[in-house]
């Protein structure tokens, strides 16, 4: 994890540590959390938790991962973050062979979301396998998909799912980018979205993971 404030100095430090209190506030308001129910589940007691929102009691490691395990949060939202007023999503870009992947998830574990744009290439496909549930749709362009032994192309609008253990492949089906949300989860979760064959119109019943 980067320090904030190596870049900075001392200034920076203290604008890091004034900003914990605020951040940790909302994140328990966020999820419609009392002191006294942080306090339960953290062993961190609610005059030490009010102090630290408060900006009363200086934040430590001993304190704030405690906090970001039951917040479910990296530590890095704790201590640098952009403001909690700030709606904007600040992910960076990943390339990756090419394609320009997006994170739209922040959170470990679980269902993981993400934005990618893929160049036209003229590669033969290479299918892969590996453990995992895929979820894709596509926003703009034209995706094509080998699935096993099936060979589709999805349009705007149309989405596909399938288990990540069938050989598989995804890129450009002609000389534009495309652009496709994708969700990926671990084995067992999944989402209720199909693609018929030939690049037909996707069955949609729901894009909620099972349980």
């Amino acid at each position: 994890m980067a320090i904030p404030w190596e870049r900075g100095g001392m200034d920076d430090l203290d604008d890091v540590i004034t900003a914990v209190g605020p951040r940790l506030r909302a994140l328990r308001v966020r999820r419609d959390l009392t002191l006294s129910d942080l306090s339960a589940t953290t062993g961190i007691s609610v005059s030490t938790l009010s102090r630290l929102e408060s900006g009363q009691r200086r934040p430590n490691l001993e304190l704030l991962l405690p906090l970001a395990r039951a917040h479910g949060v990296p530590l890095d939202e704790l201590v640098g973050a952009p403001d909690t007023g700030d709606p904007r999503i600040h992910m960076k870009p990943v390339t990756r062979h090419g394609s320009v992947l997006i994170p739209l998830t922040r959170r470990p574990g679980g269902v993981q979301a993400y934005k990618q744009i893929i160049p036209p290439s003229r590669s033969t496909p290479s299918q892969k396998v590996h453990e995992g549930y895929e979820w894709m749709y596509v926003l703009d362009g034209r995706l094509r998909l080998v699935l096993g032994d099936q060979d589709l192309v999805l349009g705007p609008g149309e989405a596909a799912e399938f288990d990540t253990r069938t050989p598989h492949w995804w890129g450009a089906a002609d000389d534009k980018p495309v652009e496709i949300l994708s969700l990926f989860g671990r084995q067992g979760e999944r989402a209720h979205v199909r693609a018929r064959p030939g690049g037909g119109e996707a069955d949609d019943e729901s894009v909620e993971p099972d349980e």
